[in-house]
């Protein structure tokens, strides 16, 4: 029995390392080109485990298609906010972050989308049987190809009054939602059993200190069935878990709307956060930065936030520059906000967004992990 144990353990340990190695990399394509589409811009993408598909969201439609670029089907009729996307090879289904509230990027979907709904403020992991997309104008509520599960601890702190050490503001943490989610280990580890991580956004607010910690929340997907339920956006569903196995918090200086797209990557060892940056003068205001997955996380006092006694605070990876007065690291890396996937051995695809009078669209192009301080990928020709 013991080693039948040892031997399912490592093999358990061993496809959380290698589920995302690449094949050839001749065979990946240097530049694959999305859209232009009548929709919001590109928020994120996933790539399946064996790099057949490519799932991209642009904020109220999801899109599969082949490896070359081609559509095999498209999913339309989100109201809200799909932001950030991952694959999940435990399952073979692709998760988003989807969120519905009365703030101005909600009121601007709506608007973009010509609808007059009210809508209940709401936050969502959106789950995608992506094996069922197979043709374009498939329906989010209607076609039985996306059912969704209830954050209500990221609604607390949407909805949240705090008393900071600036007075009272809104939106404890500055939460204004969630946006990155990513597959990988628990914090402090590079094997074993993954866990959904999800992303605050953070408003942007330099008359605050509270809201300088990016908020990384982990779950535990494996009993979500019983939570999962059709969407209706006439009747918002509230069936999830009360709390997430725990939150976590990595400390950059306050960013344009938190972490945009997460992911974790087995061959650095690293979370890596792509945001739009912050602009708080006393921060260096990267836009990419890397949790180191090996560092245990601490407990400890959190910087300008009196209303939380302790935290579990993740380091950031002893990698790219440095900042003198802060000892933040990161890059100033010029893509990666609207679309970054990992697909083993170091290489990623990032999106490239454009926007023309035909509508929304990206250029997705094939990198490589240089681990330099100046430049953190540099693109495969």
């Amino acid at each position: 029995m013991k080693t039948l144990l040892r031997a399912t353990f490592m093999l358990v340990a061993l496809f959380s390392i290698t589920h995302s190695v690449a094949q050839n990399p001749a065979t990946l394509k240097r530049e694959i080109a999305s859209g232009p589409f009548k929709a919001g811009h590109i928020q994120g993408i996933a790539v399946d485990a064996k790099q057949e598909y490519i799932y991209y969201s642009y904020t109220t439609m999801l899109i599969k298609t082949d490896r070359e670029g081609n559509i095999v089907g498209t999913v339309t009729g989100l109201l809200g906010h799909l932001g950030d996307l991952d694959y999940n090879a435990a399952d073979g289904r692709v998760y988003g972050s989807l969120e519905y509230k009365n703030d101005a990027i909600g009121r601007g979907i709506l608007n973009m989308e010509k609808s007059t709904r009210k809508l209940d403020n709401a936050f969502y992991i959106a789950i995608f049987d992506v094996d069922r997309i197979n043709h374009v104008g498939m329906d989010a509520e209607r076609d039985g190809i996306m059912t969704t599960v209830y954050l209500p601890t990221v609604l607390e702190d949407y909805l949240a009054k705090v008393t900071t050490l600036e007075g009272e503001k809104e939106h404890r943490l500055g939460c204004s939602g969630i946006d990155g989610v990513a597959f990988g280990p628990k914090f402090g580890s590079t094997s074993g059993k993954e866990y959904l991580t999800v992303a605050y956004g953070v408003y942007s607010d330099k008359s605050r200190s509270d809201n300088d910690y990016q908020v990384l929340l982990q779950y535990d997907v494996t009993g979500w069935k019983k939570y999962e339920r059709p969407l209706s956006q006439d009747n918002m569903h509230q069936m999830g878990p009360k709390k997430p196995s725990a939150q976590y918090f990595a400390l950059t200086g306050n960013t344009n709307y938190g972490v945009q797209n997460l992911e974790y990557d087995a061959y650095t060892r690293s979370w890596l956060m792509a945001v739009y940056k912050g602009s708080k003068e006393q921060y260096p205001n990267y836009s990419l930065f890397a949790v180191d997955a090996s560092a245990q996380p601490v407990k400890q006092p959190l910087q300008g936030i009196p209303y939380i006694k302790k935290g579990l605070v993740v380091p950031l990876k002893q990698a790219g520059l440095q900042d003198e007065k802060t000892g933040i690291r990161g890059w100033m890396w010029g893509v990666g906000s609207t679309g970054m996937a990992s697909l083993g051995d170091g290489y990623f695809y990032f999106s490239h967004n454009y926007n023309s009078e035909a509508g929304q669209g990206s250029k997705i192009r094939l990198y490589r992990y240089s681990g330099r301080a100046d430049q953190a990928f540099d693109e495969v020709k």
